[in-house]
């Protein structure tokens, strides 16, 4: 079983797990709203809109985080805005967002001497080179998005299946909305540094998918979500290690098949004939 071990004994892979359990945990919880409000094309537009902060927080040496999440946040208000048309659709606003941000923090980047390293690493990530630093940052963006889903929970379920009974009820959608949009921001700009937003995409999208297939509960689909995120994170380091392959792309391949491998799951359970239900025999 040394094989299984020995590649966590090693100091940036210890860490490279550690960061991809926060992560998976961070995107368990943000993840499962994204799945049951069917926002994937938004927070994949978000994830990919926020180059432009970063790229120019690079450029100035400025803090990363803090360029990815105004940017992010600026997207965000981009597409409420946007939606608000009559004349045009939720999709047709985030995808113009989408390509105009990405557009723009390309010809950003551009403008560095490293701009093929510095978009590699965006879209990628390194998830071997976590530090101490990035764990603490983690920890504490994993603790308010907690606080965040234990105190919205109730408005963010009503949101999610009658927006309009939510308004009823006095819970406040809109203020909803605008937190739930915080908490996947908040997901999205905290880990893209470390896994980079294919990765950050990947976490967020398919272990909550898989789990949505299983469960009705909502914070059972939250813990399945960030299980299946974890045992992705470690799969695809040891698969790295051994085979010698990108270790940010790895986990979000086997993140991505643990969704096809639940999804196959479920269609054969879905076919198999239920058991018949014996009567009870008379006296």
């Amino acid at each position: 079983m040394e094989w299984l071990t020995s590649p966590f004994e090693v100091g940036f892979v210890a860490r490279a797990l550690w960061g991809g359990l926060l992560v998976s945990a961070i995107c368990g919880l943000a993840g499962t709203w994204v799945v049951l409000r069917g926002m994937a094309f938004m927070s994949d537009a978000m994830s990919h809109g926020m180059l432009p902060g970063v790229a120019v927080a690079a450029l100035l040496g400025g803090n990363l985080l803090l360029g990815a999440a105004l940017s992010a946040l600026a997207m965000a208000f981009g597409i409420t805005a946007l939606s608000r048309s009559k004349r045009l659709s939720q999709d047709t606003g985030i995808g113009l967002l989408f390509v105009g941000m990405l557009a723009a923090g390309v010809i950003i980047v551009s403008r560095s001497q490293s701009f093929a390293v510095d978009l590699t690493g965006f879209l990628f990530g390194d998830v071997l080179s976590v530090q101490h630093a990035d764990l603490v940052v983690l920890g504490c963006a994993l603790a308010a998005a907690v606080l965040i889903a234990a105190a919205c929970h109730r408005s963010f379920v009503a949101l999610a299946f009658d927006r309009r009974k939510a308004a009823t009820l006095g819970l406040r959608p809109g203020l909803a909305q605008g937190l739930m949009v915080g908490l996947l921001t908040l997901a999205i700009a905290a880990s893209f540094h470390v896994v980079g937003t294919l990765l950050v995409f990947g976490l967020l999208i398919a272990p909550p998918a898989a789990m949505a297939l299983w469960a009705d509960r909502i914070p059972v689909i939250m813990a399945g979500a960030a299980l299946l995120g974890g045992a992705a994170t470690a799969g695809g380091l040891l698969a790295s290690w051994h085979l010698g392959t990108a270790a940010g792309a790895t986990i979000a391949a086997l993140a991505v098949a643990s969704f096809f491998a639940s999804a196959l799951a479920a269609l054969v359970r879905d076919r198999l004939p239920l058991r018949p239900t014996v009567e009870p025999k008379g006296p």
